[in-house]
């Protein structure tokens, strides 16, 4: 059994509808708009299931969502699934979920024990068996190449506010075994934005890197006076020395809203059967074009799809942070 890559054949995809104003605040509607746009793209390649709250979220969310995307009500706190949805391992002939802990990205929010439970739920939804797995895990935090290597940062995974128990080497293990794994290639830190301690997540993998094959690898790129500069190199070489080949992503929109700095990173975008969906901030035009372009050349047979947001990145996510893949056997 093992986790396989993104751009292997999905059965579906999971989604969870926004429903905690408290954090959207101003901003839910427009989130909500942009959880839908990302539902509706992704249904064009594949079955895509949104989870709802409640029957009053289920009544909001059917006019924004096209036909061809299924509903399903259980009770959670949140909307982004790639972090407490199931994990799941495959042999090709059967299917199974993992579930890690949850603890609401470091304990950062509080009243997310509905979350916590929802990726062994959804398994359950789907028939498949569902194996706990006793370390504090988001799946932002996670990348695989599909045949055997994870790559992850030490500073989100090793975080003081996740998994204090645990050494380093009985982490490593337990994703080892859990999600089928012959080598797991440990990154220093994530994007210096994603340290936020309202939105962000210690440094998910998702924001700044991404598998495009066994052995080939998008890393952001930025100028030698961006504070994420030296980690950046750090991860470009500790990855070349792995033997993996790093392909240089050098756009990442900024914008400014309520009063910071919110990054935007085309790389948190998402492999659907055909598809990549890329989500866009529309901060300059030119510089989406670059990306789609780069984004492009690199995923030949897939069509690559924009979807503008910004009420997204403001909660510290995007695109790929939304869905979480249903692996297909």
């Amino acid at each position: 059994m093992r986790m396989p890559a993104e751009w292997e054949r999905h059965e579906r995809t999971l989604m969870g509808w926004p429903c905690r104003p408290s954090s959207w605040g101003k901003t839910l509607e427009k989130g909500r708009a942009e959880f839908a746009a990302v539902a509706n793209a992704i249904a064009a390649f594949e079955p895509v299931t949104m989870v709802c709250a409640s029957e009053a979220d289920l009544a909001r969310a059917l006019p924004l969502l096209s036909e061809s995307v299924e509903t399903v009500v259980y009770q959670m706190d949140g909307s982004w699934l790639r972090d407490n949805g199931p994990i799941f391992v495959t042999d090709g002939r059967r299917r199974e979920a993992r579930h890690f802990r949850f603890n609401a990205w470091g304990e950062r929010h509080a009243e997310r024990d509905r979350d916590a439970a929802l990726g062994a739920t959804l398994a359950n939804m789907l028939g498949d068996p569902v194996v706990s797995v006793e370390i504090v895990l988001e799946g932002g935090a996670i990348a695989t190449n599909g045949a055997g290597t994870l790559v992850l940062t030490e500073g989100c995974v090793m975080h003081e506010n996740r998994t204090w128990q645990w050494s380093r080497d009985q982490v490593e293990q337990h994703l080892r075994e859990s999600l089928g794994m012959d080598r797991v290639l440990w990154l220093r830190q994530g994007l210096e934005e994603d340290m936020d301690r309202g939105y962000g997540t210690d440094g998910h993998i998702d924001l700044f890197f991404d598998f495009l094959s066994e052995t080939r690898c998008f890393l952001q790129r930025v100028g030698p006076d961006d504070p994420n500069a030296e980690h950046l190199a750090n991860s470009k070489q500790r990855l070349e020395d792995a033997g993996i080949d790093v392909i240089d992503f050098p756009y990442l929109p900024r914008f400014e809203a309520d009063g910071r700095t919110v990054i935007a990173p085309y790389l948190n975008f998402y492999v659907c059967n055909g598809g990549v969906i890329v989500p866009i901030a529309e901060v300059d035009r030119d510089m989406d074009q670059a990306a789609l372009a780069l984004i492009t050349a690199e995923w030949p047979g897939r069509e690559v799809v924009p979807v503008p947001m910004r009420a997204g990145p403001m909660q510290g996510g995007a695109i790929h942070c939304m869905t979480q893949q249903v692996p297909a056997v």
